[in-house]
């Protein structure tokens, strides 16, 4: 089946509310994803481990294991590079931030729009779609393992470090804005998540990859040089 369409996509719901779940679920399904459940953090890690998923839709405030242990389990484990949107109560930017810093692909605050949410789904699964970086001398990215290496040497990189040396690696020499970032690397618009995320994140990683490979366009913002 194409990998590209809803019907071959398993999608992970966790929410303690079965009401939630309920909506969530019908909505998904109606177009034509395929849906499991887990109330809580515990079932959400063994459904991670069972089930061949696409996407996990991830509630923070969870009894047991809380939401973003569930998210930071997961970054760091074998399935890290499987889509996470967090769906939550919690609308505070700090609460956004940690999310989205830990790796989370999207965040979106209840009460929500069902099919708002279905077409973040969409659109986290089409970012999700591997684009390969451009060889860089001296620097090797390991997508499956989410990986990156400097002279041979591994680097330690937060999540989003990874995501956005990724995208940016896998378009040389191409400019993006900081708002042009923030919706392609953390999904998110530039009014609640600030484009000094974006800054934060390149000035670190130019302290890791060296500052020449991402260059600031002065009045535009940045790009990758191979």
């Amino acid at each position: 089946m194409d990998a590209t369409l809803p019907g071959s996509r398993q999608v992970l719901v966790v929410d303690d509310d079965p009401r939630v779940r309920t909506v969530v679920t019908w909505q998904l399904e109606a177009e034509g994803f395929r849906v499991t459940e887990a109330a809580d953090g515990r079932r959400a890690l063994e459904a991670i481990e069972r089930d061949r998923l696409d996407l996990v839709i991830l509630d923070l405030a969870l009894p047991g294991v809380g939401g973003l242990d569930v998210l930071r389990r997961l970054r760091g484990g074998e399935h890290a590079g499987l889509p996470v949107i967090v769906l939550s109560g919690r609308s505070g930017e700090t609460d956004r931030i940690v999310g989205l810093d830990l790796g989370a692909d999207d965040y979106l605050v209840k009460p929500f729009s069902p099919g708002e949410l279905a077409a973040r789904v969409r659109s986290v699964l089409r970012r999700a779609a591997p684009v390969p970086p451009v060889p860089a001398a001296g620097l090797r990215i390991d997508q499956g393992a989410r990986e990156v290496f400097l002279d041979g040497r591994e680097l330690t990189m937060t999540a989003k470090e990874f995501d956005l040396l990724t995208f940016l690696s896998a378009h040389p020499r191409q400019v993006f804005t900081r708002a042009q970032l923030l919706e392609r690397v953390w999904a998110s618009a530039a009014e609640w998540q600030g484009e000094a995320t974006v800054t934060e994140h390149v000035h670190r990683l130019r302290q890791k990859i060296g500052p020449e490979r991402v260059r600031t366009v002065r009045g535009v913002g940045y790009r990758f040089e191979p």
